[in-house]
C-alpha cells in the first residue's frame, strides 16, 4: 500500500495542464471583482474551494448565472454555504453560488414549494434539466450572509460536473478581472529536526532568520544540522485591489538546484480537504493560530496537489558537504518571492533538547488501536491519524482524557462509556460530549457510544433543560397588520437544537433560521393569515428530546 501511494502521488513534478474555456463565463456580480478569499486558501479543516467575492459589505446585490445552463441542485442549510445554487453548464462544468440572501423568480418559487412540501427549512433539491433552465446573465438570486459566512459576500465555485472536483476559477478567464502586480509575502521560515536530529543546536523546531536582499529576495541564516530536516513557511498573497491576505498559488523547493517539493492549487476533491491538517504544522496552528505550510512529508498522505521527490522533501545533511536550499513562492500572475537557505553538516552539542515524552502509549497511524480503562474505551481505526505519536490516555473523575487537540485527526474514532449509575428515566437524556458540545450518541442499555474527530476530554453529559424561545417584539393580543415579519431567538444550553417548527392557525409555516444570531424569522403571507385573530405556535426540540413551546395570538386585517 505504501509503495502504491508513492507511485501515485509522489513522483512526477509536472502538473497536468487542462485547457479550460476562457471565454464561456461572465462574472457572477455586476460590480468589479474583488477577492476576500481565493482558491486553496487555508481554512479550518479544509482548503477553500473557490472565490469569496466582496459585495461592498452589504447584502442584496444581483447574482447572475455565469453562462447558460440549468439549476441542478439547490441546498438550503443553516451552516456551510447557507442558501446555495448549483448551475450545470453544457461545457462540462458546474458553477456554485453560496451564502445567498435568497434565490429569486422561479427558483425561489421552487424552493418555497419544497419547504412546505417537506415542512423543513433545511432542504436539498435536485431539479431535472428541464425544470429550471437559466440563461447567461440571468439573475438567480441576491447576495447575502447565510450559513457559516462571517460577513456579506458571494462564495463562488466552479466544479467538474462529472467528478465534482473543485477547480480554481482563475483558469476560466477571470484573471482578466483581477489586477495583481504584487508578489507573495514571506513572513516566516521554520526548520524541523526529524528522527532525533539536531539543528542549530536544537532538537525542537526553530524560526530561521531571514535578510531581505537588494534584488527583493531573502537570504536565510545558516542552518547547521547533523541529520534529517524539513522546512515550513508562512506565506500569503495579495492583489492590487482587494488587499486581503489570501493563499499562495504555487510553492516549489529545490535542493542544490533539483526540485524536491511542489504544490499548486489547480484542482482537488472534497475527500482531500481535511488533509490540510497534515499539510500545515497543526500543533503550531492550535497553539499560535499561525498556519505554517510544511514543505516535507514525514509520513506520506494522498493530497493530489503535492508533487515531491523520493525523500518527500526531507533533507539529509552529509558530512563535508554544504548544500543550498531554495524556496520559490509565486502567484498565478507570475509574481514571485524566494528564500535561499545555506545548509551545513554540524555535530555541535544540542543546547535545546526535544520536548520530553510523558506518555505511556504509542500510536501507529497505520494500525488499529484500542485503549480501555475502568468503564471507558476509545478505538482508533487505522488511518485515524497522519503520523505515529506518543499519546496521553487516562480515565479519571468520570472523564476520558484522550491526549489534546494539538494532534490532528483525519477520520472518526469511537468513544464508548458504560455507566449504570443513572436511573433508566434519565438515560435518554445523556450524551457523550466534549465539555457540553454534543456528539451523536447511541445508547444500548447502560452503554453509550459516539464518534468524534477531535482529541480532548470527553464524558457523559446530562441534559434535562428545555430549549429557550424568546420573541423579539411581543405581539400578544395586538393588531400587527403592517408588520411584515416576526422574529424569535431560540437557544439551548447543552446538547443543542435538533429541530424547530412553527404553526400558524394549526398549519406548518416556514421559519428561516440564522444560526449566527440564533434567530428564526417568518415572513407573513396573506394567503396563510386569517382576518382578525391568528394563533402562532413555535416548538423547539434539542438533541436529547427536551422540548419547549411558545404560543401567542395576534390580530391582522387583510392588506389590500
Amino acid at each position: 500500500m505504501k509503495s502504491s501511494l508513492f507511485a501515485l502521488f509522489f513522483c512526477p513534478f509536472i502538473f497536468a495542464q487542462t485547457q479550460y474555456p476562457k471565454n464561456d463565463f461572465r462574472p457572477p456580480l455586476d460590480i468589479p471583482m474583488q477577492l476576500s478569499g481565493n482558491f486553496g486558501e487555508l481554512r479550518p479543516n479544509h482548503f477553500h474551494a473557490g472565490f469569496d467575492l466582496k459585495t461592498n459589505q452589504r447584502e442584496g446585490l444581483s447574482v447572475h448565472a455565469i453562462a447558460d445552463g440549468y439549476v441542478s441542485r439547490i441546498k438550503i442549510s443553516t451552516f456551510g454555504n447557507g442558501k446555495c445554487i448549483y448551475i450545470t453548464h453544457a461545457n462540462g462544468y458546474t458553477s456554485v453560488y453560496g451564502h445567498l440572501q435568497t434565490p429569486v423568480g422561479e427558483i425561489q418559487e421552487y424552493v418555497k414549494k419544497t419547504h412546505y412540501k417537506e415542512k423543513a427549512y433545511e432542504i436539498e433539491m435536485f431539479p431535472k434539466p428541464n425544470e429550471l433552465p437559466v440563461t447567461k446573465g440571468q439573475i438567480i438570486g441576491l447576495s447575502g450572509n447565510t450559513g457559516s459566512s462571517e460577513g456579506p459576500h458571494l462564495h463562488f465555485e466552479i466544479r467538474d460536473s462529472k467528478t465534482e472536483f473543485v477547480i480554481n476559477p482563475i483558469f476560466f478567464g477571470f484573471d482578466k478581472n483581477i489586477k495583481d502586480t504584487k508578489k507573495p509575502t514571506l513572513s516566516g521560515l521554520y526548520v524541523y529536526p526529524l528522527d532525533n536530529a539536531t539543528v542549530n543546536q536544537s532538537k525542537q523546531p526553530l524560526l530561521v532568520n531571514m535578510t531581505l536582499q537588494k534584488d527583493g529576495t531573502y537570504l536565510a541564516g545558516k542552518v547547521k544540522t547533523n541529520g534529517k530536516i524539513g522546512f515550513g513557511i508562512n506565506a500569503v498573497d495579495t492583489d492590487d485591489v482587494s488587499h486581503n491576505k489570501n493563499g499562495v498559488f504555487n510553492v516549489s523547493s529545490f535542493l542544490n538546484g533539483n526540485q524536491n517539493y511542489n504544490y499548486q492549487f489547480n484542482t482537488y476533491s472534497f475527500d482531500e480537504m481535511r488533509y490540510i491538517n497534515a499539510f500545515i504544522d497543526y500543533s503550531r496552528y492550535k497553539k499560535t493560530s499561525q498556519r505554517v505550510q510544511k514543505l516535507f512529508m514525514k509520513t506520506p498522505f494522498a493530497l493530489s496537489i503535492i508533487k515531491t521527490d523520493a525523500d518527500r522533501g526531507i533533507i539529509s545533511a552529509q558530512p563535508n558537504l554544504a548544500s543550498t536550499y531554495r524556496i520559490e513562492v509565486s502567484d498565478y500572475f507570475g509574481n514571485q518571492n524566494s528564500i535561499t537557505v545555506p545548509i551545513e553538516y554540524d555535530t555541535a552539542t544540542p543546547l535545546v533538547q526535544a520536548e520530553p515524552v510523558t506518555s505511556k502509549y504509542f500510536i501507529r497511524y497505520n494500525k488499529d488501536s484500542n485503549f480501555e480503562k475502568d468503564n471507558m474505551s476509545v478505538f482508533f481505526p487505522a488511518g485515524t491519524f497522519y503520523d505515529d505519536f506518543n499519546m496521553n490516555f487516562d480515565v479519571k473523575n468520570n472523564k476520558v482524557y484522550i491526549h489534546d487537540d494539538t494532534v490532528p485527526v483525519h477520520s472518526n474514532f469511537t468513544i464508548t462509556i458504560k455507566d449504570d449509575t443513572y436511573p433508566e428515566s434519565l438515560r435518554d437524556k445523556l450524551y457523550i460530549g466534549k465539555g457540553t458540545s454534543y456528539n451523536g450518541t447511541i445508547r444500548k442499555g447502560d452503554v453509550f457510544t459516539a464518534k468524534a474527530k477531535i482529541l480532548g476530554q470527553y464524558g457523559l453529559v446530562l441534559d434535562t433543560i428545555a430549549p429557550v424561545i424568546r420573541i423579539a417584539k411581543p405581539v400578544e393580543g395586538k393588531w400587527i397588520s403592517d408588520q411584515k415579519k416576526i422574529d424569535f431567538t431560540i437557544s439551548d444550553a447543552a446538547s443543542g437544537i435538533k429541530s424547530y417548527n412553527g404553526y400558524l392557525n394549526g398549519k406548518w409555516v416556514l421559519f428561516e433560521y440564522e444560526n449566527k444570531a440564533r434567530r428564526i424569522t417568518h415572513t407573513f403571507d396573506n394567503e396563510l393569515l386569517l382576518e382578525g385573530e391568528n394563533d402562532l405556535k413555535i416548538e423547539v426540540i434539542d438533541n436529547v428530546g427536551n422540548s419547549a413551546i411558545f404560543e401567542t395570538r395576534f390580530f391582522r386585517s387583510q392588506q389590500k
